[in-house]
């Protein structure tokens, strides 16, 4: 015999042997206090007391068993316990094993599958040895610390510790419990991942998204889809959004709507950050807050708004920065920042204020608005004052002090002391003449101080001056031309928002324009 020939015989030959051994790795084997063959199948074996199979590192426990030996089919039956890795566990009461595909199918009440601190609970589990994954298709209970989750159907993965849960999907931990149609759980990070409309509800709080993500240990949520977040009075909405259950606090970016319901009030931007706990809320990019009080919506933009709430959580104070801009059917306003506080019911403007009403324009270095419940009670103008009254194109009626106070009931001016180095120029109307409205002439002066009174209509209807008065009264025509300007007059027209969408128009860059009467 060939050397050749004798080297392909002992390949051959080395090859049964391998083949045998791995078949025979594959077999599963048993032991029991008492078996028998069945007498309808000689490949049965039906074995009782104390029964233990054991197959590539997994190991069975039952109170009586069947072993197909030709299928390496093991049926265990009463006091299932499956020991498949040192801390995983299967307990069941019927559990059919098969040594080829390595699949268990077990049946109970309540099938238990333990997992370290992970214990899934079903009345049917299939566990693929193959992938580590346990399924269910009749409804499943898992807890895992603090978390407990339930669902029709889910896939736990042993490896990874990651379970799929689908259809009436529920989970619960200690402060919050979320429902959802997908849901896709990590027990060694807490986080749950959804991609279906969910809800998640808390003592405070429900929040409602369609794609994001909840963490049952620091009680963190993120949103990236249809974003709405309830908190108590109040709602937000945006594209994406972070919050803390326990701190209250969120952040939100892109198309940002907070509504306070309380106290009517919406805000809108493209980030916001609110902090229940420290009660305050903000929202900055194209920042916008309207507000309705008895039947009048006010609109104020800025680059930035705060709105602060006390321990009740009823709004507080305001606070507006930079590039501020309002709008009401009956006044505007523009400023650099802007203040509001409830506590005694001012609106602050600083900033080179500018407010129109009607045919008006008062400016001043701080103007300040005091309200009660008919309104405006007083408005304090402080520092470099002046009103104007545009009474045609070319003509305006001016007044210009150091400070000024306006006195006002139920939101109409009553008389305004014009205080400190107080001169004005005033056209005098004879509002039912005999053409009409006419012009009878200018009267013009100069006081330490002034005080004007207003008619029914807004309009001035006597002056009395104060300290060494100089007052004239000049035919329009005879009017000098100094006296048509007083210094620092400046007609500002064109940056006065003229509808609420204007609120957000940029102003020129020079602004401030001059008209000579």
């Amino acid at each position: 015999m060939s050397v050749k020939y004798l080297k392909i015989i002992l390949l051959f030959v080395l090859g049964l042997v391998a083949g045998t051994t791995l078949q025979a790795q594959r077999i599963i084997q048993y032991a029991a206090g008492m078996g028998t063959r069945d007498p309808n199948n000689p490949d049965v074996w039906i074995l009782y007391q104390k029964v233990k199979a054991s197959h590539e590192g997994m190991t069975l426990y039952t109170d009586s068993a069947s072993l197909d030996t030709k299928n390496n089919i093991f049926v265990a039956h009463r006091n299932v316990r499956m020991v498949i890795t040192d801390t995983t566990t299967l307990l069941g009461e019927t559990a059919i094993y098969d040594g080829t595909t390595r699949i268990a199918e077990v049946w109970a009440d309540t099938v238990v599958l333990i997992d370290g601190k992970t214990v899934l609970k079903s009345d049917n589990l299939t566990y693929n040895r193959n992938t580590n994954t346990a399924a269910y298709y009749n409804w499943g209970h898992t807890t895992h610390d603090s978390a407990t989750l339930d669902s029709r159907m889910g896939f736990y993965h042993t490896d990874t510790r990651d379970l799929f849960l689908y259809g009436d999907v529920q989970l619960y931990d200690t402060t919050s419990w979320l429902e959802t149609d997908t849901l896709h759980y990590n027990t060694r990070t807490s986080l749950a991942v959804f991609v279906s409309p969910t809800y998640i509800y808390s003592d405070s709080s429900t929040v409602y998204s369609e794609s994001g993500s909840y963490n049952t240990s620091s009680h963190e949520a993120a949103s990236f889809s249809a974003t709405h977040l309830t908190n108590r009075d109040k709602w937000l909405t945006a594209d994406t959004l972070f919050f803390n259950d326990d701190t209250e606090h969120g952040e939100a970016y892109g198309h940002v709507t907070i509504m306070d319901t309380l106290n009517n009030v919406a805000c809108s931007g493209r980030m916001g950050i609110t902090d229940q706990k420290e009660h305050f809320s903000f929202v900055t990019d194209s920042a916008l807050i309207v507000y309705v009080d008895k039947g009048d919506t006010l609109f104020m933009h800025a680059d930035t708004i705060w709105a602060y709430n006390n321990d009740d959580r009823e709004f507080e104070a305001a606070r507006a920065y930079r590039n501020v801009c309002l709008y009401r059917n009956d006044v505007q306003a523009r400023c650099d920042s802007l203040a509001y506080s409830s506590a005694d019911s001012t609106v602050s403007l600083y900033g080179s204020p500018v407010v129109w009403y009607e045919d008006y324009q008062c400016t001043a270095d701080t103007i300040i608005c005091i309200y009660d419940t008919d309104g405006v009670r007083l408005i304090h103008l402080r520092n470099n004052v002046f009103a104007v009254e545009q009474v045609d194109p070319l003509k305006f009626s001016q007044l210009k002090g150091h400070n000024a106070d306006v006195y006002c009931h139920k939101n109409e001016p009553r008389y305004a002391d014009i205080l400190g180095s107080a001169r004005m120029i005033y056209y005098v109307i004879d509002e039912e003449g005999a053409s009409g409205r006419e012009l009878l002439g200018v009267n013009c002066g100069i006081g330490s101080d002034m005080r004007i009174y207003f008619n029914d209509d807004r309009k001035p209807s006597r002056v009395t001056t104060f300290g060494n008065p100089d007052m004239k009264m000049y035919p329009l025509d005879k009017l000098p031309s100094d006296q048509k300007q007083l210094p620092g007059f400046s007609w500002q027209i064109d940056i006065r928002p003229q509808s609420p969408a204007d609120v957000f128009r940029t102003p020129p860059a020079k602004a401030a324009t001059k008209q000579t009467p």
